[in-house]
């Protein structure tokens, strides 16, 4: 084609278009029906058509025309809202309506958290900001369900509607929820947080003076916050407006200027006598709280593993369209290594995460599936997030320059991949969190190594790594080598999940990266190892 008057302009690959980002995955289709989720398959095919279509167009404007806070109206009177563009509240309304928020507690059939859990991983391919508030409104039911007064608000939560109206949650059809827990002196070390938490007479109300250094998603209708009462931390539900309509009393003193994210508002707020209801007893805010925590870290695996699946696609379509030295891209030795290794890669985030997914779901009904749910979440969350920058780096060296450009979409997931790792703790948080469970909870060690054993005797080098690390985990542990330990599980794990399924990515898995020498530089398969196969089970569209 002709786009110039000085030269031709040929040899572009065409723009990336419309995808449905169920239908071209089989490897995530494979891992919903082993995992449990095969029931919601028609619905998953809906959202990927969606979700790879409709959204993925919408998300670059929710991206570009970032939120802006408005503190005051025209009067001087406060507001303390925050402006969004309207492609992002379409977004939002379309994964609250496809489940992407309360499908797990609208169906609670068994393996409702599988398709859940693959839901989330469409959405985040298309547009990954508004996965914060859907992951923390999704998340913060178990925690609100304890409490019976706060019933009402888990019913709309299952509602699995979007009203972005900023009115009582009293008037709203469906609600968000967001979360406020760190502090300017404290961050992850939530027990040194200031802020106070003084009841008032006759019940479980509190009134709430301080700040919060991340305040996340603030247009939410309610957060939980932790806070200081007389009996120690406490867990604590802050409507964003009281049952008469007016403001609480919090106040956005600004918005994050984040790195990446920027669909997404993230505050600094602060509370001058802002009313809440306490859930779960005094002093025991840690403990009310980690009942999220399975589920937020289950969605930053999902989040990561989502945001390489979409860089991977991306490297796929341009390798397929660009020619250089005389044949295209992909048909380059050199670079369908790099691509299978890619798509390995990606094939054993997928599945782990998956997996996890169906231990979450079994959990409530299975002391097994619980022990192995609470350490592989902190497992996989350190790992599969740890990958996801370079991944994604990855994949922009694929394209070249192009990759580096705003024009195409390799640069708003570099800036989202580190995300995950630093959410709901970073990763030297999750490592040491692995080593109390193992050291304090029994049951976890048990589970994690039954679960590894299920896979002895497929792979010669899996059973060998498996014996290093069942040596391993009998000797103490030393925390500056959590890392290390944590890692070693993680690939095993992964291994173990692609081994018993029968994935063709299994086999170049253990070989690449289990024997010893774990060169984490992509591309450095086996010569022998079949890469085109590869290449076109991760992308057939």
């Amino acid at each position: 084609m002709t786009g110039s008057d000085t030269h031709p302009v040929d040899n572009q690959p065409p723009a990336f278009g419309a995808h449905d980002l169920w239908r071209d995955d089989p490897a995530l289709r494979e891992a919903v029906a082993r995992e449990g989720g095969a029931h919601a398959q028609a619905r998953l095919a809906a959202y990927g058509g969606l979700a790879g279509g409709e959204l993925l167009a919408l998300s670059h404007d929710a991206h570009r025309d970032r939120p802006r806070l408005r503190t005051h109206d025209p009067g001087g009177y406060r507001i303390d809202t925050v402006e969004f563009h309207p492609h992002y509240h379409r977004i939002m309304d379309a994964a609250v309506a496809g489940g992407v928020a309360g499908l797990s507690w609208a169906d609670p059939a068994p393996g409702a958290h599988v398709a859940r859990a693959a839901l989330s991983y469409l959405h985040y391919q298309a547009e990954p900001g508004s996965s914060c508030p859907l992951t923390m409104t999704h998340a913060a039911v178990p925690v609100l369900a304890r409490e019976p007064a706060l019933h009402d608000w888990v019913g709309k939560v299952a509602a699995c509607r979007y009203d972005a109206r900023d009115v009582p949650m009293a008037d709203k059809v469906g609600v968000t929820l967001g979360m406020g827990m760190t502090e300017k002196q404290g961050g992850s070390d939530v027990r040194a947080n200031t802020t106070t938490a003084t009841p008032l007479p006759g019940g479980d109300a509190y009134l709430l003076r301080g700040h919060k250094w991340f305040f996340s998603a603030p247009m939410s209708d309610g957060f939980l916050v932790l806070a200081q009462a007389p009996g120690g931390l406490t867990c604590f539900l802050l409507p964003r407006r009281l049952p008469g309509g007016e403001l609480n009393g919090f106040r956005l003193m600004r918005l994050k200027d984040k790195l990446g994210d920027w669909s997404n508002a993230s505050s600094e707020i602060e509370f001058d006598a802002a009313r809440t209801q306490r859930v779960g007893d005094e002093g025991r805010g840690v403990a009310t709280i980690l009942e999220m925590v399975m589920l937020t870290r289950l969605d930053c695996m999902l989040g990561s593993a989502g945001l390489m699946r979409m860089a991977l696609a991306q490297a796929l379509h341009h390798c397929r369209h660009r020619r250089a030295f005389g044949k295209a891209l992909i048909d380059q030795p050199l670079m369908r290594n790099v691509l299978a290794d890619l798509a390995i890669e990606s094939e054993a985030a997928t599945a782990l995460a998956l997996h996890v997914a169906r231990a979450v779901d079994e959990a409530p009904r299975d002391p097994a599936q619980a022990a192995f749910a609470r350490i592989a979440t902190a497992i996989g969350k350190f790992w599969i997030c740890k990958r996801a920058p370079a991944f994604v780096n990855e994949a922009q060296e694929c394209l070249g320059g192009a990759g580096y450009v705003e024009e195409s979409l390799l640069p708003r997931l570099y800036r989202q991949a580190p995300l995950n790792s630093i959410w709901e703790g970073s990763g030297n948080i999750q490592c040491l969190d692995v080593l109390r469970a193992l050291a304090r909870e029994p049951a976890t060690g048990e589970a994690l190594l039954a679960r590894l054993d299920l896979a002895s005797g497929m792979d010669p080098g899996f059973d060998a790594s498996l014996a290093a690390v069942r040596a391993d985990l009998a000797t103490p542990p030393a925390e500056a080598d959590a890392r290390r330990r944590v890692a070693d599980i993680a690939l095993l794990l992964q291994a173990a999940v692609l081994l018993r399924a029968g994935s063709p990515a299994a086999a170049p898995f253990c070989r690449s990266r289990l024997d010893g020498g774990r060169a984490w530089v992509f591309g450095m398969l086996p010569g022998d190892v079949p890469t085109a196969d590869l290449i076109a089970r991760a992308w057939p569209g």
